[in-house]
């Protein structure tokens, strides 16, 4: 785990010091830059697997043709060198060098065969070619720009905007994304200049022709196959099998390791199966406490089950506080995400990863992707409530009647399934249900400039699209399990998990995202993985041999906190402050008035727009925090 930087072209736009500025915090351990000709590469080391010097970065081949930086793991490293490289001596037991020498002998077909979480950067020297890899499912960040006579690439786009920041301009859909989602799908981000390099993509690119580049994907997620047809007890053997080695291998370490414990169902099922891999072994496990506030919002109390759990398995369990003081933190947190996302969750994930570094534990293992594999949202609880109410006469008049009697969280998500359901059409009302607001009341937030270089494709639109991609899958559960690993999980799970864990040195490794366990996931009979309404049903019948029934079957809950009563009450005077008819005229990207109605509306209860609201917030900090000249506006 480590962050790295690369140039080619004009190296004299590229200032060394304030890069290692921006990016050190991501590798403690060692430093290391080449340079050659009109090519750099900066590589700082969280050293994790061979602690010696042996691991230094960057790494040139014995024939100084290759050379690499390389952020993340390879969990099967060893089976590459034993399968692909028999007859090689090698002098580490690092995987950076496993890869140096695997694309030194296969080229491009050895991505495919790794099983990791990666961001890589391969100079050949010979061809004079850079090509650049993300890992299948996009856990490690990698982002690039072409720009002018430089090409830049790195962990965290602020190395980017640093060296190009004086023409930065804002990218449209980019920020409509983040204000609809809170995320951005696919390679777009805020600026026209700064591109993501997509899950499961290369890029090559010749640098004596920066304006050449060629992107290839080299992994598609395995959705639309013909499901085996094999009895119900053969798949969950099979899935308590791939579980089992998947953590394993992502036990590979040379450092102490330990665990996020929420006391749901898969970061708990993780300390469960590592018990029975490792039944002597100590387990340290890390969870936040929360109060009344949070339950009053549908976040259930995560301690009671923590413990629970902790106790069952003789975990030795440290609690993070869950106070979280957003008017201080919360500039530093966007721009630490790299990208202007509205959410509470990354500050915690950071509270719990500063405690775990401080106790000595440099990597954590997290149950993030089970939800993802196996449907454990409510959107799609939401496919069997879409089709019962459509054969139940008056149903919508009747789930109306029902929301009067319901709690406020339970009220809010009637109101969006019924907000929903008018489309009359499953997979687009899935679409929709990623969105937080009315697509035409955020028409109206925007300025008029910006409504003009606003481009007509929807976040929508672009999900809907994006199906062409797997076109053997109807089911339209697949579908959207699709949209959760090939978007939501990247662009804003996995990327605020690596930018907070990383501003604490701390490694986060996903064992629900095995490349084996992934493609295992997608062959899986739909009925398994959701039965009526009872969500990531087999996961939850296996989990049932290790933890105890309150723990398996207790309601989804969320891993941020209470923002819809902070935004209407302690938080009025911060928002107010944040969105000031000066700061908001100046950027030129939203409409004053309309912000000041939008706050008013949410206040009172008329729409439940908090989350907008804290995206508006989150996008004029990032954008202000990029801004040169006082009068600046990004607007091409």
């Amino acid at each position: 785990m480590c962050g790295i930087f690369g140039a080619i072209g004009d190296l004299s736009r590229v200032d060394q010091s304030k890069i290692d500025h921006l990016l050190s915090h991501r590798g403690p351990d060692d430093k290391g830059v080449y340079q050659r000709d009109n090519v750099l590469f900066m590589h700082w080391r969280l050293a994790i697997q061979d602690l010696t010097d042996s691991g230094h970065q960057p790494m040139i081949t014995d024939d100084d043709n290759l050379c690499l930086i390389f952020n993340g793991e390879i969990y099967n490293h060893w089976e590459i060198r034993k399968n692909f490289l028999p007859d090689y001596t090698f002098r580490s037991n690092s995987d950076t060098e496993t890869l140096l020498y695997a694309y030194s002998k296969y080229g491009s077909e050895i991505f495919s065969q790794l099983n990791g979480i990666f961001a890589l950067a391969f100079l050949d020297r010979k061809n004079k070619t850079l090509v650049l890899v993300r890992d299948h499912f996009g856990v490690k960040p990698l982002y690039y720009s072409a720009f002018g006579d430089i090409f830049l690439f790195a962990s965290e786009s602020k190395a980017i905007v640093e060296t190009i920041k004086d023409h930065c301009t804002v990218n449209s859909t980019g920020i409509n994304n983040y204000l609809q989602l809170l995320w951005s799908p696919g390679e777009l981000t805020a600026f026209n200049e700064i591109k993501k390099l997509e899950p499961g993509h290369y890029l090559t690119i010749s640098y004596d022709n920066i304006t050449d580049i060629r992107l290839t994907k080299y992994y598609e997620l395995p959705f639309g196959h013909v499901r085996e047809i094999k009895d119900y007890k053969y798949w969950e053997e099979e899935l308590e099998v791939k579980l089992l080695e998947a953590l394993d291998r992502q036990l590979l370490s040379d450092v102490p390791i330990g665990f996020f414990l929420s006391g749901g169902l898969d970061s708990s099922l993780m300390v469960a199966l590592y018990r029975k891999l490792y039944p002597k072994n100590r387990i340290k496990a890390y969870t936040i406490s929360t109060g009344k506030a949070y339950q009053d919002e549908g976040f259930s109390d995560d301690l009671y089950y923590a413990r629970k759990v902790a106790e069952k398995f003789d975990i030795d369990l440290t609690i993070c506080d869950s106070n979280l003081n957003l008017s201080e933190e919360f500039e530093r947190m966007v721009i630490a995400l790299d990208e202007p996302q509205a959410d509470l969750a990354p500050l915690h994930v950071e509270n719990i990863c500063r405690k775990a570094r401080e106790q000595g534990y440099f990597v954590l293992i997290s149950g993030a992707g089970g939800d993802d594999l196996f449907s454990g949202y409510r959107r799609h609880e939401m496919i069997t409530h879409y089709k019962r109410l459509s054969f139940v006469p008056f149903g919508r008049h009747l789930l109306k009647i029902i929301r009067q009697f319901a709690k406020n969280a339970d009220r809010r998500r009637i109101d969006k399934f019924l907000s929903l359901y008018h489309d009359k059409n499953l997979i687009y009302s899935l679409a929709n249900s990623y969105l937080w607001l009315d697509p035409e009341k955020i028409l109206t937030l925007f300025s008029s400039d910006f409504k003009k270089a606003l481009q007509t494709l929807s976040p929508v639109d672009f999900l809907i699209n994006s199906l062409s991609d797997i076109p053997n899958e109807m089911n339209e559960l697949n579908q959207c399990l699709y949209w959760d690993m090939k978007f939501f999980l990247p662009d804003h799970n996995l990327n605020y998990t690596d930018k907070m864990s990383m501003t604490q040195a701390v490694e986060v490794r996903v064992p629900f995202l095995d490349k084996e366990l992934v493609e295992f996931s997608a062959k899986l009979p739909i009925e398994y993985k959701m039965k009526g309404t009872t969500t990531k049903y087999i996961l939850r019948k296996l989990a049932e041999k290790y933890l105890p029934y309150e723990v398996v079957y207790r309601s989804k809950t969320g891993f941020g906190g209470p923002l819809r009563s902070w935004i209407r009450n302690s938080l009025d005077p911060w928002v107010q402050s944040q969105l000031n008819e000066e700061s908001v005229t100046k950027l030129n990207i939203f409409n004053y008035s309309e912000l000041r109605k939008l706050v008013e509306e949410n206040k009172t209860g008329k729409i439940d727009a908090s989350y907008t609201i804290l995206s508006i917030i989150a996008i004029q900090m990032y954008l202000r925090y990029y801004t040169i000249e006082k009068n600046k506006q990004f607007l091409p």
